[in-house]
């Protein structure tokens, strides 16, 4: 007698021909149907929230994959988590690189209403420059600065300027969609990127009425997500005094930029410097960059306004002087 004949009649002796029968067709059934539809749904599930967390946070499958697991597919808790892992490895990552050189890197001149910012923040490579998460830090960096900025409580009867060195720079919020300071954020961009990078410095200015404050980026190019920050690797604000409000202070101003960043003034001067000698240095006493015919103080003198300062950044200056020494 077969096995399975030898079964059946075993069945049939417990529990009668029809239900023995009916056993064993529908046996198999319920093990295959209780489990089928629950593991489906929860794949689906996972994948969707795996997929949004890579949306939400731009972290490998791996590690997201890894955060879902350690916070019990907790979304929220997910992302907290591979922020702090981030920001453990880029430290990491940043005490290792650090001594390198960072000669390259982009100048960020943000401007909003009477409060307008230049910052300087330094990579190794050109290449990395040219990244879109660099190129985000150095957002970040103009953002933190213009907070600062705008959190100062002075009465402006006149403008003001200020600079911030790398130690103070970093010691900045990072912002109010951010956590912790401009230095974490470094440490991210360090450890997403690979490269040694420095929070080199900071200028700002605040004008009051009267005033007007012209610039000009060499190489300019927007910033992927703020129309008012513009990138690139010489930048230059120039403070004038206006008794009138004119239509075409922009153009003069940036005008005036890129005298600036061309002819790399070390002071204003006045108009009655004479051209030549010492006076080379001093901004109103140089040929003007676009009509060298002319000194720079003959071309603003028609326009109706008054150079009384300046601000030039020139990405990495300073570095070759340092190695030098």
């Amino acid at each position: 007698m077969s096995l399975l004949r030898s079964l059946r009649v075993f069945l049939v002796a417990r529990t009668g021909s029809h239900s023995a029968g009916s056993l064993l067709r529908q046996s198999p059934q319920p093990r295959h149907t209780l489990h089928a539809g629950p593991r489906l749904s929860a794949s689906a599930s996972s994948k969707e929230l795996l997929m949004k967390l890579r949306r939400n946070t731009g972290y490998s499958f791996v590690n997201c994959k890894k955060a879902l697991e350690s916070c019990g597919g907790d979304l929220k808790q997910a992302e907290i988590w591979l922020h702090k892992q981030a920001q453990k490895e880029g430290w990491s990552k940043a005490a290792k690189l650090q001594g390198r050189k960072t000669k390259e890197g982009l100048i960020g001149l943000l401007q909003e209403g009477n409060t307008t910012v230049l910052v300087e923040v330094n990579c190794e490579t050109d290449f990395v420059s040219r990244n879109l998460k660099f190129q985000q830090l150095v957002q970040q960096v103009a953002l933190g600065t213009m907070m600062y900025c705008q959190s100062l409580k002075d009465q402006l009867s006149t403008y003001s300027k200020g600079f911030l060195n790398s130690s103070e720079l970093s010691g900045l919020p990072a912002g109010p969609d951010r956590d912790g300071s401009l230095k974490d954020q470094l440490a991210l961009a360090i450890g997403k990127l690979g490269e040694n990078m420095t929070l080199k410095r900071a200028a700002w200015v605040k004008v009051p009425s009267g005033f007007y404050v012209g610039s000009y980026v060499h190489g300019a190019m927007q910033s992927p997500s703020l129309h008012n920050l513009v990138l690139g690797k010489y930048g230059a604000l120039v403070i004038c005094e206006t008794s009138e409000q004119k239509t075409n202070l922009e153009d003069i101003g940036r005008r005036l930029g890129q005298h600036v960043v061309g002819m790399a003034p070390l002071s204003v001067g006045s108009l009655d410097d004479e051209p030549g000698g010492e006076a080379e240095t001093k901004m109103l006493s140089q040929p003007y960059l676009l009509d060298p015919s002319i000194t720079l103080g003959q071309y603003v003198q028609p326009q109706g306004v008054s150079v009384v300062d300046f601000v030039r950044f020139e990405c990495g200056e300073g570095e070759e002087a340092a190695e030098t020494e």
